[in-house]
């Protein structure tokens, strides 16, 4: 009886359960979605806006563009033409933002990093090689606004 009672209550084990670090919980703010909250819409902007100059010269496609909290990459895009960037693209240098926009611009024609895929991305960032090294070493995690200050 008391076990079905347990159950029917809900008592817990005495062992505590783990709980996924992946989940989060709605009303608990923490500083990490506190920043992205906060710079989500001015990310959002920018992305469009130079998505916009680059275009100009593409003529490509695409669907939604998404601005997300990602741990480990700057930019992604759909097999259905949608492009995602990572909210702290805001805080990179100008010319590297540039090379990520382009880059997921160009996967809309190119799904892979071939030659082909390159010389799209060389028409308008021609030294794309420097700047996808300088870029290499700055982890997209770790990225914010103080990162650049003296």
């Amino acid at each position: 009886m008391r076990s079905f009672l347990r159950r029917f209550l809900g008592a817990r084990p005495a062992s505590p359960r783990r709980v996924s670090t992946k989940t989060r919980t709605i009303g608990i703010s923490s500083s990490r979605t506190t920043m992205y909250l906060r710079h989500k819409e001015d990310a959002r902007n920018l992305v469009k806006a130079r998505l916009a100059h680059y275009n100009t010269h593409y003529g490509f496609c695409f669907g939604r563009v998404a601005i997300r909290d990602q741990r480990s990459r700057w930019g992604s895009c759909s097999s259905k033409g949608n492009l995602n960037f990572n909210y702290r693209i805001l805080f990179l240098p100008e010319h590297l933002l540039d090379l990520v926009i382009v880059h997921e611009l160009c996967h809309l024609r190119e799904m892979n990093h071939s030659a082909d895929f390159w010389a799209l991305v060389a028409q308008t960032i021609p030294d794309h090689k420097e700047r996808r090294r300088v870029l290499s070493k700055i982890p997209a995690r770790s990225l914010t606004p103080s990162s650049f200050l003296p």
